[in-house]
């Protein structure tokens, strides 16, 4: 074959490739199809990019062409759809177009909701009523709203409790001036009833609190979070002073262990072990050798801050709860410390790890 002809296949070959590329490309973006335009305005877009999909009960029919700001500050922002001619039958001028998410943090879409019976017809370029978009990090602003107000909601309404049954008990034994109430039973009753509405308020904010701990336990074990709680170490704050003893024992030590944070944990700032091989040792020794307690004893700085103080009980909780996962150990037996040292300095301390085994007795 001649270099001309090789030549002719290559550009033949390359063109064919051009044109299937761009009918996929076309095909996608509606631009072989006949399409109309529909608007809908929105307060804020919530990241939705040009060309992003538009879904119609779920299936692609169309594309974002653009999206304009707003000219004035009383006005909204435009997004600007096409979609497919086919689903001019059941979007009428009641259908909802709304930005949605793929998953939980996947990519943004607009969704437009399927019209009603009687709506009236759209045409090309009418526009369509919207709703506000779903943001997740305002979601967790809010959680974290409702779970403040309710612990402080909480707190205020056991208290108000307490006084009214101080009350209540006042009137019926006949105390002071306050006995003279006991004759007004009108009085009487309408205390006792705000004293029960109150404990039914209670008893609303702790099932309100306790709904929220059981979603919180769920995203726990949600696998777009579960990333962060394993990197920071521990699950659940509870768990961090839960074996925890006041003081150390004062006695002799069967056996001592000590590891430098630095060559046992990924990070200074974190609680999660890189080097967790190392503590076999410990649990081999634990494992074959009698005791009678074993106290993993974590030692940091002064704390600065609460969230230091947090650092090193962490610490000290991982350290332990690897031996008791790893080994066959009893979980009585093993116990939690962490101690602070030295000053604003840091060289004044070393920040370490000792597993310290105490003998039966």
């Amino acid at each position: 074959m001649s270099r001309l002809a090789r030549l002719g296949l290559f550009i033949l070959g390359t063109l064919s490739i051009l044109a299937i590329g761009i009918f996929i490309i076309g095909d996608k973006q509606f631009l072989f199809s006949s399409t109309y335009r529909l608007n809908a305005t929105f307060d804020t877009v919530a990241g939705l990019p040009d060309g992003a999909e538009v879904r119609i009960g779920g299936v692609r029919k169309g594309t974002v062409d653009h999206i304009q700001m707003p000219r004035s500050p009383n006005e909204k922002v435009l997004i600007a759809m096409d979609l497919d001619r086919s689903t001019r039958q059941i979007i009428r001028r009641d259908s909802v177009a709304s930005i949605e998410t793929e998953g939980l943090l996947g990519n943004k879409f607009v969704s437009v909701s399927f019209g009603s019976k009687d709506g009236q017809p759209i045409q090309d370029g009418d526009s369509i009523p919207s709703a506000t978009p779903f943001d997740f990090s305002d979601l967790m602003k809010k959680t974290n709203e409702i779970l403040d107000r309710t612990q402080s909601s909480m707190q205020n309404v056991e208290e108000a409790t307490a006084d009214i049954k101080a009350i209540t008990s006042a009137v019926r034994g006949g105390e002071g001036t306050v006995g003279a109430l006991i004759k007004d039973k009108t009085l009487y009753r309408r205390l006792n009833d705000t004293t029960v509405d109150m404990r039914e308020t209670a008893a609303e904010a702790k099932s309100g609190v306790t709904s929220f701990q059981e979603n919180m336990e769920a995203l726990k074990h949600n696998w777009f979070l579960r990333g962060y709680f394993k990197n920071r170490g521990y699950m659940d704050p509870k768990e961090l002073t839960k074996y925890e003893i006041p003081a150390l024992p004062q006695r002799p030590e069967l056996k001592r262990f000590t590891y430098a944070a630095k060559d046992l944990f990924d990070t200074p700032e974190a609680a999660k072990l890189k080097n967790e091989k190392s503590l076999n040792k410990v649990g081999k020794f634990l494992e074959q050798n009698s005791f009678g307690l074993a106290v993993v004893i974590s030692t940091a700085m002064k704390a600065n801050s609460e969230e230091d103080r947090v650092l090193n009980q962490a610490r000290a909780l991982v350290v332990r709860q690897y031996l008791v996962e790893k080994f066959k150990l009893n979980n009585a037996q093993l116990k939690t410390k962490s101690v602070e040292e030295g000053g604003q300095n840091p060289a004044q301390t070393t920040e370490r790890v000792d597993v310290v085994v105490y003998p039966a007795g």
